[in-house]
């Protein structure tokens, strides 16, 4: 390999400057992203923030949530059918040959067995070929985006706000396109609501069939009070662990949750996996959260203490501290988590507002990029800087389990972490998909190309003496892959 010298017309520290608003801010520098705002990094996020991309076309012909889970719901019950009946018929069968010997009765069970399989493989589940249609749409725009900040900070909230593939796949995606999506840049407290009444985060924590104990389905004791909704809300998604907080106000606010469930598919083909307030499951009366009694009734009740939670200076801190560690560094500046959470109160939680604030504080450049990227962003840097726009659901969503961020499924309602420490180990797995990759891209994608053209000469001098060095392209390209330009931000 031969890189060649520096032949670029931009200067290095403005280079490197957009290259750090590449990879800090956004998803990792493209092909022309360098020099389309070089000119000046910081208003070209501002520029976006006020003029978002929008999500690919395509996603028009994906399932709303509610059509995703009764389509799966349905094809599940035409599976098990199927199965009810061949398991019959192999029951018929068997009975017939009890008086045979043994061989001919053996053949019988293996042929019930063998019918029971097939029947289960002839409804196949619709649910995988969803989740990889929206995993495929979601790495597309990630790919495609001139920057990718308010992709990174859709990417944000819905890892703070997750819900597990493992657990609700059918709703994985469009959960994140109807509940996130349309309020990265608006109010918090829109996205607050719209995320705990949410079917999909309703399923994920257990609320579909919690019931006061004074509720009428409460008084015929069919099931209980859960805590799951209320306690990851306090703890989790608005005020944070240690905020002042008691277990009385976990169990009333899970009071006041009580109803908020989902229209079941076998009950309404037309609404099944919409949204639903139960009034036979509320439990009755006021309910005291944080000292302030609500009085509303019906699911109003539950509205009122999500409305609060969204501007409580608790709140503030809790999300400031969290978008910094994300973007900034793992122990983010306090001056910037404290401009950042005035930023959130003053605007009565204007994610935009704060989203601008973070921007244009000085403390959010000063860092080197030593930050380590997360699976999912050092993937997506990767591809970008060959240039590929299009992707291999199957391949990306494996590839991303193998390096320990399989998409939409985290291992608890905490989400996937952001500090180095949780992803270190993992480099070695990195090794392995860089040369994997490297290998698959070798034939159309130069490292010298990338250097000089996608991060404009921004590498160390270290990287482009190994890069030369390299015995073949493959080798240069994992060399390159696994620097610290593409692992670090």
């Amino acid at each position: 390999m031969m890189v060649r010298q520096q032949d670029s017309t931009i200067g290095n520290e403005a280079a490197a400057k957009a290259v750090l608003a590449l990879n800090r801010f956004g998803m990792g520098p493209r092909l022309g992203s360098v020099e389309a705002i070089v000119a000046d990094p910081r208003e070209a996020l501002l520029a976006e923030l006020d003029h978002p991309p929008a999500y690919p076309a395509a996603a028009a012909a994906l399932p709303s949530s509610a059509k995703a889970y009764h389509t799966v719901t349905d094809a599940n019950a035409r599976r098990q059918s199927k199965i009810v009946l061949a398991k019959r018929a192999s029951e018929q069968a068997k009975q017939q040959m009890a008086m045979m010997e043994g061989t001919a009765a053996g053949t019988a069970e293996g042929a019930g067995d063998a019918a029971m399989k097939a029947a289960a493989e002839a409804v196949p589940d619709p649910g995988r070929q969803i989740y990889l249609d929206e995993a495929k749409l979601r790495a597309e725009a990630a790919l495609s985006a001139n920057i990718g900040f308010t992709e990174r900070l859709v990417w944000f909230w819905s890892n703070h706000f997750c819900i597990s593939a493992d657990k609700i796949r059918s709703m994985s995606g469009a959960y994140e396109r109807e509940a996130i999506r349309p309020h990265v840049l608006g109010r918090f407290a829109d996205m607050l609501l719209a995320v705990e009444g949410h079917p999909a985060m309703l399923f994920f924590l257990d609320n579909l069939g919690s019931m006061g104990a004074n509720s009428v389905a409460g008084i015929n004791r069919s099931r209980g009070l859960n805590e799951n909704l209320a306690r990851e809300t306090l703890e989790l998604h608005t005020l944070g662990v240690r905020s002042g907080y008691t277990q009385d106000d976990v169990i009333a606010f899970a009071n006041a949750y009580t109803g908020w469930t989902l229209v079941p598919p076998g009950d309404n083909p037309e609404h099944g996996g919409e949204f639903s307030f139960n009034p036979r499951l509320h439990e009755p009366g006021p309910q005291k959260v944080l000292g302030k009694l609500y009085e509303a009734e019906g699911v109003e009740q539950a509205k009122d203490v999500l409305r609060d939670l969204a501007v409580n200076p608790a709140t503030a801190t809790h999300l400031a501290t969290k978008l910094a560690t994300y973007f900034v560094a793992d122990t983010p500046p306090p001056a910037l988590v404290e401009r950042m959470a005035k930023a959130f109160l003053d605007s009565s939680g204007d994610l935009k507002e704060v989203a601008r604030t973070m921007v244009l504080s000085s403390e959010a450049w000063a860092g080197p990029p030593t930050k380590l990227k997360r699976p999912s962003e050092w993937v997506i840097g990767m591809v970008r800087a060959t240039g590929i726009t299009e992707v291999d659901a199957k391949r990306y969503t494996g590839g991303q389990a193998v390096l320990g961020e399989p998409l939409w499924r985290p291992s608890s309602p905490k989400g996937f972490p952001d500090d180095e420490a949780s992803w270190i180990d993992g480099i070695g797995r990195r090794l392995d998909v860089a040369n994997i990759f490297a290998e698959r891209v070798a034939g159309k994608a130069d490292p010298d190309e990338i250097i000089r053209n996608v991060f404009a000469w921004s590498v160390s001098p270290q990287l482009s003496e190994a890069v030369s060095r390299a015995e073949s392209r493959q080798q240069a390209l994992a060399l390159l892959f696994m620097s610290a330009d593409f692992q670090r931000r």
